[in-house]
């Protein structure tokens, strides 16, 4: 009897321990399977989240970005529409380089000097000189846009006093030496006459290096009779070599005679391609604008000229996409 009882007391325990391990084993598959389905709602809860910010992130960057550019843009407006208003005297566009503005009808640009088709494998280069700068507001306007502009400043006078000074401030610079025209009713104090002797040439020069002590670089504001005289510009050229300015030619007359005298005196020819704002409305620059990137890339260089009004900068500041094709440089790094 006591065999069959402890037999039985056995089967029991084994009974019970058995009910017992499948309880736990059933208890740890609901907290494994609790777990899964936990970690997987909390998994996909957290993606949700994080695509949530984000496009939150995203979203705000946007709106940043678009704020600054609208405020960049209004800057620029604002800097532009400064430049006309502080200038004491507006000229209608390049056309007063070449010619009377009070004519009836205004000159057309001389045509660009031919130039041999060279193709290049690095990205062509193109230099573009903004003409005339005097003012505070011409360098800010200009500053703002964000591409290097070669700025030619006029000489000091009575009109603008600080252009010295503010050249002093910018590490590359021109000056705009004024010269003689056939025709022009605005013409600047100073101006050399194709009457000037080498003496009255060589101080003038003289004056400017002391004005402008790094300047290297020199072209010529209206001059469509100074630089069609030989002699004037035999004068002018020896001047500037031996204050080691080179000259570009704006070319405001076809029949320009830097290129001869240059060449007798071993210089290197050098000329404008382009008048951006013979006309001033803004197609009718941006047009000018993807002429001289077409030249660039026909000869490797190319040089533009324009002036600071408000149109010619605005065509420039909406036409950087243009300028992906070339290589906006200094005037330094043309020549």
């Amino acid at each position: 009897m006591a065999k069959r009882r402890k037999k039985k007391t056995t089967n029991n325990f084994l009974t019970y321990l058995a009910w017992f391990l499948a309880i736990i084993a059933i208890i740890l598959s609901s907290l494994v399977a609790g777990y899964y389905f936990g970690y997987e709602d909390a998994k996909e809860e957290m993606a949700s989240k994080t695509k949530y910010e984000k496009n939150k992130r995203l979203s705000v960057l946007k709106k940043l970005e678009k704020i600054s550019s609208k405020k960049t843009r209004t800057t620029v407006n604002e800097k532009l529409k400064k430049v006309l208003k502080q200038e004491s005297k507006a000229f209608a566009g390049a056309s007063h380089e070449y010619g009377d503005i009070s004519l009836p009808q205004a000159p057309k640009p001389p045509l660009r000097i031919k130039r041999e088709v060279k193709r290049v494998s690095t990205k062509p280069k193109l230099a573009i000189i903004i003409d005339d700068v005097s003012v505070l507001s011409h360098v800010n306007a200009i500053k703002s846009l964000g591409i290097p502009l070669t700025m030619s400043f006029l000489p000091p006078s009575s009109f603008r006093p600080n252009s010295a000074q503010l050249a002093s401030k910018e590490k590359i610079y021109m000056v705009h030496l004024p010269l003689e025209a056939q025709n022009f009713s605005a013409e600047e104090p100073l101006t050399l006459r194709i009457s000037d002797s080498d003496a009255k040439i060589s101080q003038r020069i003289l004056k400017i290096k002391q004005m402008f002590p790094r300047v290297a670089y020199l072209n010529n504001h209206t001059g469509s009779k100074f630089t069609a005289n030989e002699l004037a510009m035999n004068r002018l050229l020896y001047a500037l070599k031996s204050q080691n300015i080179n000259f570009i030619d704006s070319r405001t007359t076809a029949q320009t005679k830097a290129p001869k005298v240059m060449k007798n005196l071993g210089l290197n020819y050098v000329a404008r391609d382009v008048f951006l704002d013979h006309d001033m409305d803004k197609v009718s620059i941006k047009l000018q604008i993807k002429r001289a990137i077409k030249i660039a890339k026909l000869h490797g260089t190319a040089i533009a000229i324009g002036h600071p009004h408000a149109n010619t900068l605005l065509a420039l500041h909406e036409s950087k996409a243009l300028f992906k094709d070339v290589e906006l440089v200094y005037i330094n790094r043309l020549y």
